[in-house]
């Protein structure tokens, strides 16, 4: 069955992942036929605005995206398959499309929303959630980062609630996303196929119209949730990794503790480098974003300034620990969040290819 399920009806291109026995994970297959599908849709007269859902195995709705195929990260980069590259490239040009979109686009994130689900959802014109949305940029726990523009709009969620989510990966309800910005409206799941019909039964309204008639539909206040603590501000804006840990110890407090406990189970490098990451994003437009990202990824995969690549490399090694082994127990090098230094992080900013050539280099 088509992973990527396609319909033009009253104006509206629909687009529903069909990958559920994965979560709707993206294979570099669906990336590019996705990237295909919207940019015939970009000029299309019939397609007014688009709308995007997922599935689960029981039909429409029900999750969204988990994120990319980490299985195939993993294999990718022991076996050295060039495709592991073209992935990445191609699903942050096709997230910089999304977010460049020239009509309407409306992503109904019901269920699992993880890492490339969320670069194909936080540049819609509208993101809904609902009661089992399930958000979360997760990759620290891998050995990654959070990529598919995840330095462009986790930081500029309100305070330092975006280097919060970036380095713990703490998952976030329907509510909780709309309280940081990552989310437009709340409705709940039962509601969303009406929804998404209303869109195509409400065809004698303009595109503007019928994406102000569901705005209207939606929850917008939601109550501040109980994680979101008033020390993550104060903490999580210190300037070094280092300085957070340390601050988190003299907190001492049940929240305080929680994040310990996450962070103490992440990657110390990929910590600091996800950091660093976020700060910088905050300061760039979202295609110098993913330029940067594009780089980071390269290195993450073959760090050659610490003579590290494929499975030697952190995030073949958060992957094996987490799906593959499933042992749980990843080794990381460095062990310890103190033996991180400046120089090991530096050069993961630093692109491999000369501007002109590097793989983004024509994003705008």
């Amino acid at each position: 069955m088509n992973p990527i399920q396609t319909e033009i009806a009253a104006g509206v291109g629909l687009i529903t992942l069909n990958r559920p026995e994965a979560l709707n994970a993206l294979t570099l297959q669906m990336v590019m036929d996705l990237t295909a599908i919207l940019t015939e849709w970009c000029d299309h007269p019939n397609v007014e605005m688009v709308a995007i859902r997922g599935s689960n195995k029981q039909g429409p709705f029900g999750h969204f995206c988990a994120g990319g195929d980490i299985r195939f990260f993993h294999d990718a980069a022991i076996a050295g398959d060039p495709a592991l590259e073209t992935f990445f490239t191609a699903e942050y040009s096709l997230n910089n499309l999304i977010y460049n979109y020239p009509k309407p686009y409306i992503a109904f994130m019901d269920g699992v929303v993880m890492g490339g689900g969320m670069g194909l959802a936080q540049g819609a014109d509208l993101r809904i959630v609902s009661e089992r949305t399930k958000m979360a940029m997760p990759e620290t726990n891998i050995g990654l980062f959070p990529d598919v523009g995840g330095g462009y709009f986790l930081s500029r969620c309100p305070g330092a609630s975006g280097e919060y989510l970036a380095l713990t990966g703490q998952m976030l309800t329907g509510k909780d996303a709309l309280v940081v910005g990552l989310a437009d409206g709340l409705a709940s799941s039962e509601a969303m196929p009406k929804l998404w019909n209303s869109l195509t039964e409400n065809s004698h309204l303009s595109p503007p119209e019928r994406l102000a008639a569901l705005q209207e539909k939606l929850s917008k206040t939601p109550p501040k949730p109980q994680w979101l603590d008033p020390q993550i501000n104060t903490i999580f804006s210190l300037p070094t990794l280092m300085d957070i840990i340390q601050a988190l110890e003299k907190a001492d407090n049940q929240w305080a503790l929680e994040c310990l406990q996450t962070l103490r189970q992440r990657s110390p490098l990929m910590l600091s480098v996800t950091l660093e990451q976020i700060r910088r994003g905050r300061h760039l437009s979202l295609a110098d974003d993913l330029r940067m990202e594009r780089t980071l990824v390269q290195h993450c995969f073959a760090t050659k300034h610490l003579n590290r690549s494929g499975i030697n490399s952190e995030t073949v090694e958060g992957i094996r620990a987490l799906v593959i082994d499933k042992d749980q127990n990843p080794i990381w090098n460095p062990a310890r969040i103190q033996e991180v230094t400046a120089e090991m992080v530096a050069p993961f900013f630093i692109s491999p290819w000369p501007e002109n050539q590097h793989p983004l280099a024509n994003l705008k």
